[in-house]
């Protein structure tokens, strides 16, 4: 019995690495999720692409949320389908894609957590008793200061900051450019890491963040540091990354109630998006950036 060609979503894989640059970490999960509609289809006796239909799709997005995927799960494995399907449909090895009509269940919308302006400053009240806790400082406070995602943060390099304009450049999602502001707090915490990074950094290192063997930090290790500065300060156990993006839109929305203007901050598409953080009341205090949040104000 022939197999199930699975060279092709490795043709697929390298197509969104080259020509749609997806981050490593969503290629990862797409990769994770085709290999297992091919696991799901060889059980079947499945032994082509063109013989797979939609209700074979439908069992597969069912199956996979019986078997603990949460639904966004399953709407990002639909969406790795039909994008495989549409790889397929444009290579000429199919002749339609079985996933375009194929819904995962119903997301519930969850309201992101964040830390208040006094957890946050707890956080951030770091000694700087060691190069790697003068690099915490700084990480956490760019964080904060200017809503980065994580994958964002560790591939800055150091041609991205700006100190005398006080900005940095960042390359978001689908590899979009935006340059959003960095507060005085993370000026002063980025300025007194620089003075440090030297000393740690291998020849040739153009990262702004080094682990200790002085190439690029990693995203885990980004993980792991902040975790431990949370147990340190008796913060709550789940304090991640994101933690400080969701903060920093729900703090600057607070303040200035300007929706369109963290839209951008964020680097979101869709504004849809940026309105999850408009649960809570806002209190009207500023509406720039540096005379509303909490970390970035000037000193008059």
């Amino acid at each position: 019995m022939p197999a199930l060609d699975k060279s092709l979503i490795d043709g697929y894989l390298a197509h969104l690495s080259k020509e749609r640059r997806l981050s490593p970490h969503t290629a990862s999960n797409y990769a994770r999720d085709l290999r297992a509609l091919a696991e799901f289809a060889e059980r079947g006796s499945l032994t082509s692409w063109k013989t797979l239909d939609s209700q074979h799709v439908r069992v597969f997005a069912a199956k996979s949320h019986a078997g603990g995927l949460n639904p966004r799960s399953v709407q990002r494995r639909l969406s790795a389908v039909r994008g495989f399907f549409n790889y397929l449909l444009r290579e000429r090895v199919v002749t339609s894609n079985p996933a375009v009509d194929v819904r995962a269940p119903k997301a519930a919308k969850r309201l992101p957590g964040t830390l208040d302006a006094d957890q946050i400053n707890q956080l951030l009240d770091i000694p700087p008793e060691n190069a790697l806790a003068v690099r915490d400082r700084a990480i956490m406070e760019l964080f904060y200061s200017s809503g980065l995602r994580l994958d964002e943060l560790v591939s800055l390099d150091l041609g991205q900051l700006d100190l005398a304009d006080r900005t940095v450049r960042v390359l978001g999602k689908g590899r979009k450019q935006r340059i959003v502001p960095v507060g005085r707090k993370a000026d002063e915490a980025l300025r007194a890491w620089l003075k440090e990074r030297g000393g740690l950094a291998s020849h040739g290192e153009t990262a702004l963040f080094l682990g200790k063997n002085g190439s690029r930090l990693k995203h885990r290790a980004v993980q792991l540091r902040i975790a431990y500065w949370a147990r340190r300060k008796g913060l709550p156990a789940h304090v991640h990354p994101h933690l400080f993006r969701h903060s920093f839109a729900t703090h600057l929305l607070e303040s200035s109630k300007d929706l369109r203007g963290v839209q951008e901050l964020l680097g979101h598409a869709d504004i849809s998006t940026t309105q999850i953080y408009t649960h809570l009341d806002f209190a009207h205090l500023a509406r720039t950036y540096d005379a509303s949040h909490p970390r970035a104000k000037r000193k008059t």
